[in-house]
């Protein structure tokens, strides 16, 4: 059985992964969304705008948000409420096709 610890584990010659964490997590919620606003190309090097994922992925954060109410660390509310802001300031100007 694998444990946490062998699947942080990178395969020789790769950079080691992140530890886990709720930044970490969140941040890769947050590429998503860029990449899904047409920001970053998807891992293949393609791109392409997908405006109802990049919605889905903001709406997760602010699910997130609302359910992490009172618990987090003042960094990782700042993150998550920065990231909101600019996130959502960058669909409403992709919607309208700037």
């Amino acid at each position: 059985m694998s444990t946490r610890d062998d699947r942080a584990e990178s395969q020789p010659g790769e950079p080691p992964l992140p530890k886990l964490d709720f930044s970490i997590f969140v941040m890769s919620i947050i590429g998503s969304a860029h990449v899904h606003l047409g920001d970053m190309p998807h891992p293949d090097g393609h791109s392409e705008r997908n405006i109802e994922l990049a919605h889905q992925d903001i709406d997760l954060l602010t699910l997130l948000e609302e359910k992490t109410k009172g618990n987090l660390t003042g960094d990782e509310e700042r993150l998550l409420t920065q990231a909101l802001t600019e996130l959502r300031a960058r669909l409403s100007e992709v919607s309208k096709g700037t």
